[in-house]
């Protein structure tokens, strides 16, 4: 039994779920999203309910049953309040700034970064070593935070680098000054 592909979705008021030839389309306040299907999956809209159910009970099935019960839940949440990663920056100087559809960054190179917005994707700077992706697509928000994070990923010997803002970094000791072998 699949406890995640059985949990029912309410659709919440303002939001809109059609599904037709193995695509599911949800449509809310904030936008629009698609996502195709595999045809052994068979949602199905119930008054403002989704449900999902699976043609057999084999491994692969089960996985599927629940991988696009969690993906339709994300499209349904994305609508509707959208999702965010916040980034921190840390460094001695290091400091960001909006300009426009960008994000300029000066993170310990000789010259500063930019980083441009894409499609589906706001960036905001409420400090100067904050930076927040904000999208209705949860996948496309996660992909686009590790690329900003990737510009200059955390070391564990000072702390540089960009991380998010609920990750831990594990600091190592440096070397031992002065001691003898």
């Amino acid at each position: 039994m699949s406890r995640i592909g059985n949990a029912i979705i309410n659709i919440p008021a303002g939001v809109t779920v059609e599904i037709k030839n193995n695509v599911i389309s949800v449509k809310g306040p904030k936008g629009t999203l698609t996502q195709d299907f595999d045809p052994i999956i068979t949602p199905s809209v119930e008054g403002n309910t989704i449900k999902f159910t699976r043609a057999n009970d084999l491994g692969p099935t089960k996985a599927k049953h629940g991988l696009y019960r969690a993906l339709t839940a994300n499209m349904v949440k994305g609508v509707t309040e959208g999702f965010e990663k916040k980034l921190i920056v840390n460094g001695v100087g290091w400091k960001v700034a909006k300009q426009g559809n960008k994000v300029v960054m000066n993170v310990g190179f000789s010259h500063p970064v930019e980083i441009v917005e894409e499609a589906g994707i706001s960036l905001d700077c409420p400090s100067i070593t904050e930076i927040v992706v904000k999208g209705i697509n949860k996948e496309q928000v996660g992909q686009f935070a590790a690329k900003v994070r990737g510009v200059r990923e955390p070391e564990p010997y000072h702390g540089y680098g960009i991380r998010y803002s609920d990750e831990v970094i594990e600091r190592k000791v440096g070397k031992a000054a002065g001691s003898k072998g």
